[in-house]
């Protein structure tokens, strides 16, 4: 029973603690106010009276004049130098076709006959498919279905078209937006680049006017999506009155490595079909029809650092076939680029409280040198929501114990790994459709969406969800939702 009623203890204190700290300001406005109003009323309350009634026979015409020109001068300087609000009006998710589906069974016997000269790299793909977290439903492009795979520029070209196209089309269905009210175009897609660009493949099938704005980002890593996302920032905030539309995909065709080595073979496990279109405005009149407000990016990278930079590395193995290398340092990479992340975006979001505590932490053992722990904030005080890469189950298994989070905040991640595979940049739009259809985005919500790419790189994105989002029957979910969540074995015996 002590045990019990100290916890209580503890919990009420530091929800107490908590509750002064976040509002403090508020308690010293009122003290201030009180000091000021306080000694006035005590006053003759006749020439207070005076006062207000008559300010204008207290002021000669010039002292008029003058504070007029102050109030408008710096009306006009708030106003020009404030931000432009950017809202996401909505996305679409990619849904492949039940035909493109891979089962187990399908990826393993394909994987013998492609691999029957190394038995070893079979029974690695099928440790690495027992224990990756992907269920039987993530698919992969056509020409990674014949025996032996054909990654033809024309195969991969005629991937690209069916996932981007469809995206399209469907952010077009779901938003009313016409091709022709496009002004700002960007495509992220990291591993394939062909000439013409994939923007440019787009704007030629929609028509879109020829003073469009551009942009094809490649070689990005899982991360560009998010990079994306700040670049239409940026570009929004100096174009006023534009759409903006972004376009994240990872094309799997050209990629998919057909050589013996282990660290190049993981990728095949992983990765799988998906392409996300996200319409982002700022125009005014988008505000009570957007689903969210983008309120931070914030990018870390850690290029500069020779590990880091090979640690998800393209190149050829000694026979000489290209593939994606994934070193084993991985993990920790990604863990120290997280901390570097949050160290920059926590200032930026945590309450007073979390960031009270840490300062705290951070004197007593950098100063007093005492053998404490070093301080996670709780960042479950500063958002509603998760949206973690969906790179595997140990990322997710990594973010979870570092942020401390619950499994309810890394479902949506887990959940569309299981369901989608990772998707690469578009993965974090896919977990945010998850959220929306399980109707659990209400208004005021605060989304973190987290990536991690190549180079290393690791970006935060930060939303507020505009107006509570209804549960819609047309999404990628739209067909198994009622079965999500899904209990997830750490083995899958095949």
């Amino acid at each position: 029973m002590s045990l019990s009623s100290n916890s209580v203890k503890l919990k009420y204190l530091k929800l107490g603690y908590q509750y002064f700290v976040n509002n403090i300001l508020s308690f010293l406005l009122i003290t201030i106010m009180a000091s000021i109003t306080l000694p006035v009323l005590r006053n003759d309350h006749t020439n207070i009276i005076d006062t207000i009634s008559h300010p204008l026979d207290h002021l000669n015409l010039l002292q008029l004049l003058t504070f007029t020109f102050l109030i408008i001068f710096f009306s006009t300087l708030y106003l020009m130098s404030k931000p432009r609000s950017i809202y996401l009006v909505d996305f679409a998710c990619y849904k492949p076709p039940v035909e493109l589906q891979v089962p187990f069974s399908t990826f393993m016997e394909h994987s013998k006959i492609n691999l029957k000269d190394n038995p070893k790299a079979v029974e690695f793909q099928m440790r690495i498919i027992e224990r990756a977290g992907l269920g039987e439903e993530t698919s992969l492009p056509p020409a990674i279905h014949l025996i032996p795979p054909n990654p033809t520029m024309e195969a991969s070209r005629l991937e690209a078209e069916l996932v981007i196209f469809s995206a399209m089309d469907s952010l077009f269905r779901n938003t009313g937006l016409k091709p022709r009210e496009i002004d700002i175009l960007i495509v992220n897609c990291s591993l394939f680049s062909p000439t013409p660009s994939l923007s440019a493949m787009i704007v030629n099938k929609y028509k879109l006017r020829s003073n469009i704005r551009s942009f094809n980002l490649s070689g990005m890593g899982c991360s560009a999506g998010l990079i994306s996302i700040d670049l239409a920032r940026d570009l929004l905030q100096t174009h006023p009155n534009s759409n903006a539309v972004v376009i994240s995909t990872e094309i799997i065709t050209p990629n998919y490595y057909q050589g013996k080595e282990r660290a190049m073979l993981l990728p095949n496990c992983l990765f799988r079909m998906g392409g996300a279109a996200i319409l982002l405005s700022n125009k005014r009149r988008d505000r009570g029809r957007a689903k969210y407000r983008l309120v931070h990016v914030v990018r870390t990278h850690l290029g500069g650092d020779d590990k880091a930079y090979r640690c998800v590395y393209e190149e050829q193995d000694p026979q000489g076939k290209t593939g994606i290398s994934l070193s084993k340092d991985l993990m920790a990479i990604a863990a120290g680029a997280l901390k570097s992340n949050i160290t920059t975006l926590g200032p930026l979001v945590l309450p007073a409280s979390e960031q009270l505590l840490f300062l705290f932490s951070l004197i007593g053992r950098k100063i007093f040198n005492l053998k404490w722990k070093p301080y996670i904030p709780d960042f479950k005080q500063a958002f509603e929501h998760f949206c973690i890469h969906a790179g595997g189950r140990a990322v997710i298994d990594e973010l979870q114990k570092n942020l401390q989070l619950s499994a309810e905040h890394v479902e949506a991640s887990r959940m569309t790994l299981h369901r989608f595979g990772n998707t690469s940049s578009s993965s974090l739009w896919y977990e945010l459709s998850y959220i929306e259809a399980k109707g659990r985005m209400k208004k005021g919500d605060r989304v973190w969406q987290i990536a991690f790419g190549s180079g290393f790189k690791c970006n935060s994105a930060v939303w507020i969800c505009n107006s509570t989002v209804k549960s819609t029957t047309n999404g990628a979910w739209n067909d198994c939702i009622q079965r999500y969540p899904v209990h997830i074995p750490e083995i899958v015996k095949l």
